[in-house]
């Protein structure tokens, strides 16, 4: 049945729904704000972050990383069928892996990691790995080379939970909500451009070599070096 994973997604999500509804505690029991039309100004979410140097460095990288990580999101089903053949059984469990390889990665790796070398080298370890994958699976000539490289994918996750950690300690608790809304935001807007530039790009070049993409991918990872340098930097001297 053609249509049964967008079924099994819909009864997920209602499960994911009900859960929320009668599991999930009220943070402002009994106060009610006011919404005031400027509070739905997408613009409006980043303002209260003007002037402060190093939440506006660390978002940049926020969104440069997000931004990458659309190529994979985008390219890893037309990629696969393209490049090495993949039946739709072999894609589900390369992404079945990968899933597996991410979860574990995330689970052990990225707390001592971070501890051990600090945020920031995290950041650049996780940006480090992910852009050599990038490069491998844009040069890999067998879909075997295909699950070797996802170990790599996976450890460049460890890089997203440290930045999240460094940006939330730069503001207070009054802002910890608009720093987690514009985070959000910046996530959603790389999830419509990226898609889009990503194929794009995938398009153009295809027809000569289908990996230039992924070689866009982990050069975009070179921007992020100086924004982060600028902000760990600003952290230092404002300590």
């Amino acid at each position: 049945l053609e249509v049964a994973p967008f079924l099994a997604a819909a009864v997920l999500n209602g499960l994911n729904l009900l859960l929320g509804c009668f599991l999930m505690q009220e943070s402002h029991k009994g106060e009610r704000r006011p919404m005031p039309l400027r509070a739905f100004n997408p613009v409006s979410s980043f303002r209260w972050a003007r002037g402060m140097t190093i939440v506006a460095a660390l978002m940049t990288v926020f969104f440069i990383m997000q931004l990458v990580g659309q190529v994979p999101a985008a390219l890893w089903v037309i990629f696969g069928e393209d490049r090495f053949r993949w039946s739709a059984t072999m894609i589900g469990l390369s992404l079945a892996v990968f899933g597996i390889l991410h979860a574990l990665a995330q689970a052990f790796v990225t707390g001592p990691a971070t501890k051990r070398f600090g945020e920031k080298q995290a950041i650049i370890a996780g940006m480090a790995a992910d852009a050599l994958g990038y490069v491998l699976l844009a040069f890999a000539t067998r879909g075997w080379m295909a699950f070797p490289i996802m170990i790599l994918l996976a450890s460049g996750g460890i890089g997203m939970p440290a930045l999240q950690a460094m940006l939330s300690r730069q503001v207070d608790d009054d802002h910890q909500g608009q720093l987690q809304g514009s985070l959000a935001a910046l996530t959603s807007l790389t999830s419509i451009i990226g898609p889009l530039i990503v194929t794009a790009i995938y398009a153009a070049s295809a027809s000569t070599w289908n990996g230039l993409a992924w070689i866009v991918g982990a050069a975009l990872y070179l921007v992020c070096l100086p924004a982060l340098r600028r902000g760990a930097w600003s952290r230092a001297t404002s300590t």
